[in-house]
Order: structure tokens, then sequence, then C-alpha cells
């Protein structure tokens, strides 16, 4: 089966069960300072997880893109990938275990005709803040599963969510399937061979300090479309899919030496580099930015240890641009000089860790923490250092670049563990204060540059402050900060009501209704207007007047991209 037959068949599927479709969202979250990227189909539809209204309907199913960097040294194995496409349906407050669990199996055993002598299941536990999930092991049985292919494990493998400090959360359920021929008759998790392929979580909690029964209980279910591929078509990793082997048989023809890992590396972080790019991120040393910029240069790393020494990378993704062109659309002049620029500056920072690696390296052992230097700093790797190191005869010390890097992966995941402090999709009186202004700001700028073309091409909103990025290749000036924060401020004061309606998407389109709308939105939207002042479609969270904001200043303009400016402001 091919994933395009998958990704129609599960919509088809669950739309004959009463879902509604929902668009595919950006890769880059909206109104969520907590994440870098849209990490599961879930993502998008946090607000209405908690118990906000959809307008599609409390039904939905979708395919989104997703990127998960956490997994990132594990890339190269026969699983684990940078960039991937997720299956999802989800109840909010509407059907429970039972449903979801019955929509799951009959999926698998009467639409891909899995054969349910090779499945297998595993459910939760139980522990001091939630109970042993006894019904979904019940529900299983009844449907055939054999007892002994249930096992219940704890929260690190049958628990979702939180993903901050607080928010929904609950148990979940994992399905497996056996890739070899002869299922065992007891489930066994260590052995690899039984391959996970979908999940149902079960949100049934709430974390506010301790663990309280959620007023809404939503099924949130994934299912991966690259994995699924494999299992369907009886093959031993992700990379032997339709997915991956144009992108892999391309890199063995430009290679003079042949490494698995290492061209399966290239092309994930070329493919996730790709998408990342066609949201016009460009590579840099903060944020989405930093992780682009890791994936690129990885890649090419990889690529000269296959003996690639000529920049290949564009050569890459025209083959990813090809697998992925009848889903999505592409920018790839934007794609093609970003990723020119980014092999270019790479290029130099080597150049450069030659020159220092010469300058600095004293005796016959290259010094750990140089070494680290070299990597952290110019982009130097490990594996080029020992190269050259060797040309040179001298050894390199290992232990204490091991050091240094244990040091600086502590560091990177204490700053990931900051990007989650205010819990996924913090929904606090701050950040809907902030929101809302995000509104007035985006109408405010329209007026102040009188160009209705001014669009949000960003938002990352905390407690503190909001961040708020649009397109414009000019610096405002002085005069134009201050005309905005005036105007802004001026419709706070006015104490006008923010009102929400629903209508259809065609409805807003003829009205000039600002928003993405064939990349966002589904057939019905939620319009909130203030006054006359801002009309938008957005899915909150909002507040109910404007008086409630206090006093909007603008702290810092700066420039975020090509053709992108950043306004954080502050509410006092």
């Amino acid at each position: 089966m091919k994933a395009s037959e998958l990704k129609r068949k599960y919509i088809e599927f669950f739309k004959s069960k009463g879902h509604k479709e929902i668009a595919n969202s950006s890769l880059i979250p909206e109104h969520d300072p907590t994440v870098l990227f849209t990490t599961a189909g879930m993502h998008p539809i946090v607000p209405y997880l908690l118990g906000e209204k959809h307008p599609q309907g409390n039904r939905l199913v979708n395919v989104q893109k997703c990127i998960r960097t956490g997994d990132i040294d594990d890339v190269g194995d026969d699983f684990h990938l940078t960039f991937f496409e997720m299956l999802g349906n989800w109840s909010l407050g509407d059907y429970w275990k039972k449903e979801a669990i019955n929509y799951s199996y009959e999926f698998l055993t009467k639409v891909l005709k899995l054969d349910k002598e090779k499945l297998a299941v595993s459910c939760f536990k139980g522990d001091k803040d939630a109970a042993k999930d006894d019904e979904v092991a019940k529900i299983w049985m009844e449907l055939g599963i054999p007892k002994e292919r249930i096992v219940f494990l704890g929260k690190d493998d049958n628990w979702w969510g939180p993903a901050g400090e607080s928010g929904p959360c609950g148990p979940d359920s994992e399905m497996f399937y056996y890739s070899g021929k002869n299922a065992p008759k007891k489930f066994d998790t260590k052995d690899k061979k039984w391959i996970e392929i979908w999940n149902d979580v079960f949100m049934q909690y709430n974390k506010n300090g301790k663990y309280e029964i959620a007023k809404q209980k939503n099924v949130d279910t994934g299912m991966g479309v690259e994995r699924t591929i494999m299992v369907l078509n009886n093959l031993e990793s992700v990379y032997d899919t339709e997915l991956f082997r144009p992108i892999i048989e391309k890199i063995k023809r430009l290679e003079k030496k042949s490494d698995l890992k290492s061209e399966r590396i290239i092309a994930d972080h070329l493919k996730a580099a790709c998408f990342i790019l066609n949201e016009k991120v460009i590579p840099s040393n903060v944020e989405q930015g930093y992780v682009l910029r890791r994936l690129i240069r990885r890649a090419i790393r990889h690529g000269r240890l296959l003996g690639i020494n000529h920049r290949f990378c564009k050569d890459i993704i025209k083959e990813v641009i090809n697998i992925y062109k009848d889903d999505y659309k592409f920018d790839e002049k934007f794609i093609f000089e970003e990723l020119e620029k980014e092999e270019a500056r790479f290029d130099r920072s080597l150049n450069t860790g030659i020159r220092i690696f010469e300058k600095e390296v004293k005796g016959k052992v290259v010094d750990g923490e140089l070494a680290f230097k070299l990597f952290s700093s110019y982009g130097f790797p490990l594996e080029m250092i020992k190269e050259v190191a060797k040309e040179k005869n001298l050894k390199v010390d290992e232990k204490n670049f091991e050091k240094e890097f244990e040091k600086h992966q502590e560091l990177s995941r204490t700053a990931a563990a900051g990007k989650f402090k205010s819990g996924l999709a913090d929904k606090s009186e701050e950040t809907t204060k902030l929101h809302t202004a995000t509104h007035l700001l985006l109408a405010a700028l329209r007026i102040v540059l009188n160009d209705k073309n001014i669009m949000q091409r960003g938002s990352n909103i905390t407690p503190e402050r909001l961040r708020f990025d649009f397109n414009l290749d000019r610096k405002l000036s002085d005069n134009e900060i201050k005309k905005v924060e005036e105007l802004v401020n001026k419709e706070i004061k006015e104490n006008i009501e923010v009102k929400c309606e629903e209508i259809e998407l065609k409805e807003a389109k003829k009205k000039g209704i600002i928003g993405m709308f064939e990349e966002k939105y589904g057939e019905r939207v939620k319009i909130y207007s203030i006054g006359n002042f801002s009309v938008e479609i957005c899915a909150g969270p909002h507040v109910k007047n404007t008086k409630e904001l206090g006093r909007f200043r603008i702290i810092k303009e700066e420039s975020s991209s090509a053709g992108v400016r950043r306004i954080k402001a502050i509410l006092e």
C-alpha cells in the first residue's frame, strides 16, 4: 500500500464515523510559546481539548505534518524520524474509550486487513495519581485480544501529558504489530519485532498541582504514516518505504563510500530541513532557526563522511519535493536560496575551524575542551577533528570532549524544559489579554502603514509579553511605532466588546476577513470582532472587552527574517 492510499483510507474511514476533516496546520505552532514545532496532530487543536467549541464539531480527523527533535540522536535506526506525518482522530468530549478502541481495531483489521493474530496492546498499570486502566484491557479482550497479549506499563510508556506543568493528560493504550512470521503467544515489549503502530490517548485527567478528573474528557489518537506503511508492506525500516527510497538512492549515486546510518541521517535531516524552510524559517542560532541549521550542517557532515565533498543538499531536497509535491506546495526559490547560503556559511566555518585547530593544538594530543569549542562554535564535527588529527599523527582527548558535550546537553535540556514552563498552550489571564492585543496590533499596523497586505507571519505569547511577526521589508520608524501604540491604546480605552461568531469559510472570504484560509481552516470558522477596528479568523483565547487589557507598549521592533519584522510588546 502506498502512503497516499493509507491517508485517503484513514480520512474516509473516520468520515464514515461522523468525523470532519480539518486542515494540515503549520509546523510553527500559532500562539504557543511552549514548543518550537508542531510535534503531534493534537497540537493545533489544544484550545478545543481545553473546552473551546470547534467550528467543525466534536469529532475531527486529519493528516498533520510534524517535527520532533528529541530523538535526533536516534535518527539512523529503523524507526526514528525528525519529520513525519501523523494520522489523527479526536473526540472532544464526545465518544470515549470503547468507541475509540473499536474504531482502531476495525480500521486495523477490516480496512488495512492486518492479521489480528499479530496484534498486541499495552495499557496503563496505575500509580498514586491514577487508577489502573482495567476498563481498556477489558475492551481489548472483548475484541479478541488474548490476555497474554496485553501488558500493563507505567507513566513512562502509557501516559500522555501534560506537556507542561499543568493541563489535560491521561492514560493511553498503544497497539503493536508483530513484524516476524509467527507471533509469540505472549507479548514481550523488549522484543523489537513488536512494532508500535497506533496510540489511543484518553485525556481523562487535568493536572493542576494534583490530578483531577477532567470536565471535558477527550480522545486523541495518532498513527505515524511512515511506520504504518513500513508494516503494511512488510519492510524492515521506514527508510525502505517509497517516502525515502528515492532520497536514499540519490545519496548512493553521489557517495564515494557507503554507510547506512549516514545515508539515513542525510535523508531524514534534509527532508525535515526542506519542510522547515518551507515555513519561511531561515537558519540562525536561535529557536527554530537553530534546529534548522543543526539539521543542515549535520547532513553535510555525514555527506563528508560518505566522501561527498561538493555541495549536495539541493540535489537531495529536489527528491524530497518530488515525493511530496502532490500533497504540499513548496516555495522552491526560497528553499534553495536559503539552503545554498547555509552551505556556504558552513564551508567558511569548517575552514575557520581548521585554522584554529592548526593554531591552538599543542603537543601530541588535541585537548577535549578545544575539540568541543571547534564543535560547538564552528560546527566542526568530532569525526572531522579526528580525521585532521590522524593526518597530523595526533590523538584527540575524546573523554574530556564527551564531558564538555554532556555539560552542553544538560544546558540544552534545561533550556528546552524552560520552553514548557507555562504548560502547553497557556490559557492564563495574562496570555489571553496579550493574544487579544495581537489582533489590535495587526489592525493598527495595517492602518498606520496604509497597507492591507500586512499579515501575521507568526506569534509567540508568554504571560509576560507578546511577540508578533509580520511581513514588511523595512524597519518601522519611531514615529510609526508611536502611532501604532497610540492607535491600539485608543481602542483599548473605548471599552469595546470582543464578539465571536461562527460562519462559513466561503462567507468569510467574500467579506475579506483576515486569515490564511486555505492552509488552516475547515468549512466553518470562528470570527472575532473588536468593534469595526479588527475582524479576524482565530481559535482564541480572547477577553470579553478591551477595557481588560490595560496600557499597550511596544518594547522592541527588529528584523525576524528576510522580509519579516518582529514586534515585542507588553501590557501595563
